[in-house]
């Protein structure tokens, strides 16, 4: 007998539909064909296991499952529970006329319990788009299906449950949830704030601007003078996640296997800090069934790189085309996938390797020559994509002990999203631009005027300063920025001048 169940395999962050073809018939042998990989091949002793614990038998016949299509790589655990219920409607242990109106997935343990699985989110949406009535799955994971309106999302316990309800001998009332209501519940709950950090009100300013256009940062200063501190209140002052881009970042979280069991809407935006040990493959994505990296985890977010120095030059390079084009592809022999990786790089270092170079108090023990070779780990053309270079000097004790409470960072982004509105009015016919700092070099001349006045300024400043000529479009940016900020149409001249101040590492002999 032919009997056919659904489930889904993951590409990337968008799903595929999998036909589940089961045939019990004369013989011996289990074989699973489509290319599956070990871990499906695998589940023949789970499948067996759990259906004995439930009181099924496995056929002593031949039985065949093949998963359609042929030609897409099917992985993982999660197809136990299709091909189980496939095994026992073929061979009429059940009678049910529903099994092709669900997309159905699960791993089974061998007491036929349900285990979670991965990307449920876009198994969902897929499971919508092609018209199927429901989604049968482990119930760690239902609030995570039920982002999605228009689809009953039916959560099982065990094997046993999902027979049931198929048979109609137990009615599983479908998980719903209000998206937005959800959404609203979740959004912009941060736990760290920037009125806990005294002092520090350049930084602040820097950091504002840079979330006001969407800039990338390096923060460079000593240890202990508060980068990661500051760094980690970033995402405060975003301008709160849209239901669109809470969908897209939990949908990348969910294949990844980030949002945990019971998971489900991602409010916040996402702050990743990976460790400098990391891997080319673990940063940007990858594998033999490719799989989001930290750049794209951070998508809609921040990627804050601590210690910038000491991750592998192959490491920060692969960065580059990604932090140009906004996304990632992996290609590989039979496939080709884009993971999208619009976030905000924030860095920091130290001056020197023993941390105390331009230090107020402490003096610098490093040999001459070495400031400059250390920051030279970090490459030129990844210094170009940074549009901010901020000193961190240390706090003094009386601004650690001030009475006076510091802004909170609530207030600063309310300032953040009217400069955002700002550039979504000028970049309303560009859908991919919406921010100054993703405005591509040609709209620059455009969009960011200056006066004669102005220009003579940044003349000046390129000349003594001896900044380099890939500085002259981001300082433009940064200032068509700080307008925006201040509400005023036009760049002026103390817009510039904040501007050249945060081009520290471009400057001629800065390091010595």
């Amino acid at each position: 007998m032919l009997t056919k169940t659904y489930g889904s395999a993951v590409q990337g962050v968008n799903a595929y539909t999998i036909t589940i073809e089961v045939v019990v018939s004369q013989g011996t042998l289990f074989y699973v064909v489509g290319l599956p990989d070990n871990a499906i091949k695998e589940s023949q002793q789970r499948i067996e296991a759990a259906m004995r614990f439930r009181g099924y038998n496995m056929p002593r016949t031949k039985v065949v499952v093949n998963m359609a299509p042929a030609d897409i790589r099917k992985e993982g655990s999660a197809y136990d529970l299709p091909i189980a219920l496939g095994i026992l409607h073929a061979s009429q242990q059940i009678t049910t006329e529903r099994l092709g109106e669900y997309i159905i997935m699960g791993e089974l343990s061998l007491d036929g319990e349900l285990r979670p699985i991965r990307g449920v989110l876009p198994i969902a949406i897929q499971a919508r788009k092609e018209g199927f009535k429901g989604f049968i799955l482990p119930r760690e994971n239902a609030k995570e299906a039920a982002i999605v309106n228009n689809l009953d999302v039916i959560p099982v316990t065990t094997m046993q449950e999902a027979v049931d309800f198929l048979e109609g001998r137990q009615d599983i009332e479908p998980l719903r949830i209000d998206t937005r209501d959800v959404f609203e519940t979740e959004a912009n709950q941060y736990a760290a704030d920037f009125a806990d950090v005294q002092g520090q009100e350049n930084i602040k300013r820097a950091l504002e601007i840079a979330a006001a256009g969407g800039h990338n940062v390096i923060m460079v200063g000593p240890p202990g003078a508060g980068k990661t501190m500051l760094a980690k209140r970033l995402p405060g002052i975003l301008p709160p996640l849209n239901l669109h881009e809470a969908l897209e970042t939990t949908k990348i979280h969910s294949v990844a296997g980030k949002l945990g069991a019971g998971g489900s809407l991602l409010g916040t935006r996402p702050f990743r800090s990976p460790h400098h040990t990391i891997s080319d493959v673990a940063l940007v994505g990858g594998g033999g069934n490719p799989q989001p990296g930290e750049i794209s985890l951070a998508h809609n977010g921040v990627l804050f790189l601590d210690e910038l120095p000491e991750f592998k030059r192959t490491v920060l390079e692969v960065m580059r085309q990604p932090l140009e084009e906004r996304r990632v592809t992996i290609s590989r022999a039979k496939v080709s996938i884009d993971f999208p990786a619009n976030f905000m790089l924030i860095a920091s270092m130290n001056p020197c390797p023993c941390g105390y170079y331009n230090h107020p108090d402490k003096d610098c023990v490093c040999s001459p020559g070495v400031v400059q070779r250390y920051l030279n780990k970090v490459s030129g053309p990844l210094l170009d994509r940074i549009d901010l270079h901020v000193e961190v000097t240390p706090v003094s004790f009386d601004e650690m002990t001030q009475p006076r409470p510091a802004e909170r960072s609530g207030t600063i982004q309310q300032r953040v999203s009217e400069a955002r509105k700002r550039q979504a009015e000028r970049f309303k016919d560009m859908p991919e631009v919406h921010s100054n700092a993703m405005m591509p070099s040609q709209m620059v001349k455009d969009v960011c005027r200056i006066s004669d006045a102005g220009r003579t300024l940044l003349k000046t400043a390129m000349e003594r300063l001896g900044l380099s000529a890939r500085a002259y479009d981001r300082i433009l940016k940064v200032s068509r920025t700080i307008a925006d900020l201040a509400g005023t149409d036009d760049i002026r001249i103390e817009h510039l001048a904040e501007a050249i101040q945060y081009r520290s590492l471009d400057r001629e002999g800065w390091a010595g």
